[in-house]
């Protein structure tokens, strides 16, 4: 279940000199330098208590998962770090593929390479036609069966690289790229990925480019969410804040936007939390 259906290529995007209300500002160095020693420790400590020494995650080309493999390879050291890098052909960039191996030879750790494309499921043989979302979504999950076999292949934890925005918002793909043993920066909003990734000296091209799913082409987040992450961010802070969107509406913010966000956090919930189990007593 991946987001709300992908809406059309014209959707009115907010732009930031709209807003004339203070956005969430990116954190001081100081704050820079406790929030990685802290993820560090962290992942350190998760992995060492679960009885794991490797992992593995999903290399995009993109910021998320090039933060990941940093903090990754800070934490538990380049030699029991595994990346796989699974484009779509067709769809991934060549720009997104490229960032993607140079990051792994950069940081010289173990990487596979293999399309998606050749290990489909062919819905053809399948009772029913598959809807437009539900073949999104199905790129995702293959994605994270490949992720999971190579993990349990080398008894690895695989590690998620969604951010705090993309989980409030259930901007991701159930059983797919939300599945993960553990979240390195789940807790940072975007606009904090963008900031520790120029503390930490990540390329520039990774930070600069426009973030995208990439599950069809021409797809970019700022599309699919109505507004960059600057006053998304802003938004779900308030939200989360318990200030409600009448409040937020008020500072500035458009009221369809405001909603929308909070509508987005309220039917997707269930995306970041295990299934319940029903009582019978």
């Amino acid at each position: 279940m991946k987001k709300n259906p992908i809406p059309s290529k014209t959707q009115k995007v907010i732009k930031v000199n709209s807003i004339k209300t203070p956005l969430l500002g990116s954190p001081s160095e100081s704050s820079l330098k406790k929030i990685h020693q802290k993820l560090v420790t962290g992942l350190q400590g998760y992995v060492k208590k679960n009885g794991f020494n490797k992992v593995v995650l999903g290399l995009s080309g993109g910021i998320d998962s090039a933060l990941t493999l940093k903090i990754t390879i800070d934490a538990l050291g380049a030699g029991n770090v595994a990346a796989l890098i699974l484009p779509e052909l067709g769809v991934s960039s060549e720009e997104n593929i490229n960032h993607a191996k140079t990051l792994a030879a950069f940081f010289k750790i173990k990487t596979y390479y293999q399309p998606i494309n050749t290990v489909g499921i062919d819905f053809s043989l399948a009772p029913w036609k598959p809807s437009h979302h539900a073949e999104m979504n199905t790129k995702s999950r293959i994605r994270s069966v490949l992720l999971y076999s190579y993990a349990n292949t080398k008894n690895a934890l695989v590690l998620g690289t969604s951010n705090k925005s993309e989980i409030q918002l259930g901007y991701g793909t159930k059983y797919g790229d939300l599945a993960a043993d553990i979240e390195v920066i789940g807790n940072l909003y975007k606009t904090e990925v963008y900031a520790l990734a120029e503390y930490l000296h990540l390329p520039q091209e990774i930070i600069d480019k426009a973030p995208t799913a990439e599950l069809e082409a021409g797809q970019t987040d700022e599309q699919d969410l109505g507004a960059p992450y600057a006053i998304l961010d802003t938004i779900l802070n308030h939200l989360s804040a318990g200030e409600n969107s009448k409040a937020i509406t008020k500072m500035g913010f458009p009221l369809g936007l405001v909603d929308n966000i909070q509508k987005r956090m309220e039917n997707n919930r269930h995306k970041s939390e295990m299934p319940p189990i029903l009582a019978i007593s």
